[in-house]
């Protein structure tokens, strides 16, 4: 057999061979699963880690208008992101607050600013560790509702919980 036709078999099973094995670095455990829609960016978590994560970005907490104080629902939900916290300490939260259309961009940045403060003092009060949370305000700048009435702005006026990567 000619030389070269030789190691051109070699090659191509070589090559055969690598395709079917598979990176080893990129396979994935059953008790992990990849982030769906990048919601985590890119992080893997556990099947009920990223449970977790669900029930902590969807639960939002809503505002009166210009106020910033926590109402009794408010901290109901609060309390039990405080809980899964606590419990899955690998999971950091960007708490952003957010306001309606009405005020100046300036007062509604302060408002938003004191919004995600009024969560994060809940939550640290609570025994979540500091480490594990970050506050930005958004002010009127990115309304969930658009809308000139009630009940857009009622829908604006709230917290969101972002999960970032994990420390």
């Amino acid at each position: 057999m000619n030389k070269f036709l030789r190691l051109g078999l070699l090659a191509a099973l070589a090559c055969t061979l690598l395709l079917t094995m598979g990176c080893p670095g990129k396979r994935q455990t059953t008790d992990q699963v990849p982030s769906d829609d990048d919601r985590y960016a890119g992080q893997r978590l556990t099947a009920e880690e990223a449970r977790a994560a669900d029930e902590i970005t969807n639960a939002r907490v809503y505002f009166e208008y210009d106020k910033f104080d926590l109402k009794a629902e408010s901290k109901q939900v609060l309390a039990r992101k405080a809980e899964l916290l606590k419990r899955y300490t690998k999971i950091r939260v960007s708490i952003q607050g957010h306001c309606d259309e009405r005020g100046t961009e300036e007062y509604n940045l302060a408002l938003g600013e004191r919004r995600a403060r009024a969560a994060y003092e809940f939550l640290t009060m609570s025994g979540v560790g500091a480490g594990q949370l970050e506050m930005v305000s958004y002010g009127k700048l990115q309304p969930a509702v658009q809308g000139h009435n009630e009940a857009a702005w009622s829908k604006n006026r709230r917290d969101e919980f972002i999960v970032l990567n994990p420390r």
